[in-house]
């Protein structure tokens, strides 16, 4: 199984999520799952922030469309990702993959700074640094060159001995040249 759709469905699944549920406090006013914005903002961000609209659809933007252009990355998309331009979902998912590591990082110094006695804490022991270190990791997959044969198409988890679809010997399709064939008159096949 190739863990380059993998990664990019985790990741793009909890960008979408995370746009979701700052989508419905934006349009509801809700707090939920807390019983009140105050404990909701203590046990998110740890200190008090304003859950209104100006605030939080700005933020869902930015998870919808980091969603999506890590699903483009990830080839999860098919025609309308490939319709972008290859270095637009590269670079927001370098930055949706930046600023999850330093979320992550920032969490592992939380751990030392937090009161243990807040939910924030427990949340973030719990939750948020993992789930960012994952997601970190799931990023770092998705930055990875993909190998590509000369006609673009991914070689990703194939071996590099074997046939390609088209049936042209592996020599050929790295470009190397194919070996001379009895029965051509010493030409190459499909080298004229």
């Amino acid at each position: 199984m190739r863990l380059r759709p993998i990664a990019g469905a985790t990741m793009a699944s909890v960008l979408a999520a995370d746009g979701g549920l700052h989508t419905f406090w934006a349009v509801t006013g809700s707090p939920w799952p807390a019983p009140d914005h105050r404990t909701l903002s203590a046990a998110l961000l740890d200190r008090q922030v304003p859950f209104t609209p100006p605030v939080l659809v700005p933020l869902a933007v930015l998870l919808f469309g980091g969603a999506a252009l890590v699903a483009a990355r990830a080839g999860l998309l098919g025609a309308t990702g490939r319709r972008l331009p290859h270095w637009l979902p590269y670079l927001a998912t370098l930055a949706v993959t930046g600023g999850i590591a330093v979320r992550a990082v920032a969490g592992l110094g939380w751990l030392f700074a937090a009161d243990p006695a807040t939910a924030f804490f427990a949340l973030n022991l719990a939750l948020y640094t993992p789930l960012c270190l994952l997601l970190g990791a799931a990023g770092l997959v998705l930055l990875r060159r993909e190998r590509r044969d000369r006609w673009g198409r991914s070689q990703a988890g194939r071996r590099p001995d074997a046939r390609p679809a088209n049936g042209t010997p592996p020599a050929v399709s790295a470009g190397r040249p194919a070996p001379r064939t009895a029965g051509t008159g010493g030409r190459t096949p499909g080298r004229e």
